[in-house]
């Protein structure tokens, strides 16, 4: 189905096996793509008219960080190998979702209504087959205009100063308010990214203060509102994909036992929406603060590998 014919998140009303405001068949009963068939050739070459400074900034944040890893994961465990005139290396214990990342379709299930579009959940990574996996998105590459909303820098300027360290739930009326104050209007197909300065702050942290946050349960910290005001407006505006610099891109600590206590619940499997997390967002966020210019080309290429749930970034933002 065209962008131009996606009915509003209202008009998701379900049915015929569809759970209501989901995306189930838009984009066809098949589909593992979700919400990046919103970027076609039109977006990507409308976002390389953008490109008018020469200025690259990678995206993604060290590999090994933070450090220790948090929620769960661990981290890396890098090895050199030295031989006459040439060195290899490798590594143990990676998790492609332990720094700068993207969520898979099958990185979440809805705890009513499974996978996105339907899939069974035999068939998805970890299963009897690998559908949903990262490999749809590797495969195509993800490419399009990205706008960046830099909710901490505008908190700053209106003397609300955001802490990353506690729990703020940001929700659909501030991000109009960013916009706003960005002059940015969205388009069809838009990469949003979302600056919280968590980042910034966590480099800030001593060596104590890191472990604490490593002990493998949720920590306060900011991010997007769980509600449905925050779907309905990624979904309205035609966001392709949301990325952000705080572990979750939702606020933490959520509730996973709850359907409309975690924010991933509505996004990943019902809207199929692309997620992703722990991007390096400050020198991006500096220079745009400097050339009032808050939009350009995003370019990741995801890693190719056949069940794999989740990726590093692997990003760069154009201007």
């Amino acid at each position: 189905m065209s962008a131009d014919k996606l009915p509003d998140y209202d008009e998701l009303t379900g049915g015929d096996g569809r759970p209501e405001h989901s995306a189930w068949g838009l984009f066809g009963a098949d589909d593992e793509v979700g919400t990046l068939n919103l970027i076609g050739s039109g977006q990507v070459t409308a976002a390389a008219t953008l490109v008018r400074q020469g200025k690259v900034f990678p995206l993604n944040w060290d590999v090994d960080k933070p450090s220790p890893a948090v929620l769960g994961r661990r981290s890396p465990v890098h090895t050199v190998l030295t031989s006459p005139g040439r060195k290899d290396d490798y590594y143990d214990a990676f998790y492609p979702q332990a720094s700068s990342q993207w969520d898979s379709l099958s990185h979440v299930c809805h705890p009513d209504f499974g996978y996105y579009n339907g899939v069974p959940t035999e068939q998805t990574s970890g299963f009897s087959g690998h559908r949903l996996d990262i490999q749809p998105w590797s495969r195509r590459g993800i490419a399009g205009r990205f706008v960046l909303l830099d909710i901490a820098r505008h908190r700053e300027r209106v003397g609300q100063p955001l802490d990353p360290g506690t729990r703020q739930a940001i929700g659909a009326a501030e991000l109009d308010e960013v916009m706003r104050a960005e002059k940015l209007s969205s388009a069809v197909g838009d990469i949003l990214l979302l600056r919280f300065g968590w980042i910034s702050w966590y480099e800030s942290l001593g060596a104590e203060a890191r472990q604490r946050l490593g002990d493998g349960r949720q920590f306060p910290a900011p991010g997007l509102a769980a509600d449905e005001e925050v779907a309905r407006w990624l979904w309205n505006h035609r966001v392709a994909a949301v990325a952000a610099d705080c572990p979750a891109l939702e606020a933490m600590p959520f509730d996973m036992s709850r359907a409309d206590g975690f924010l991933h619940y509505r996004l990943i499997p019902l809207l199929g929406m692309a997620i992703g997390e722990l991007f390096a967002l400050d020198a991006l966020a500096g220079h745009c603060a400097q050339t009032g210019v808050y939009e350009g080309l995003f370019v990741s290429a995801p890693i190719q590998k056949a069940g794999g749930v989740g990726s590093p970034a692997n990003a760069v933002a154009l201007l």
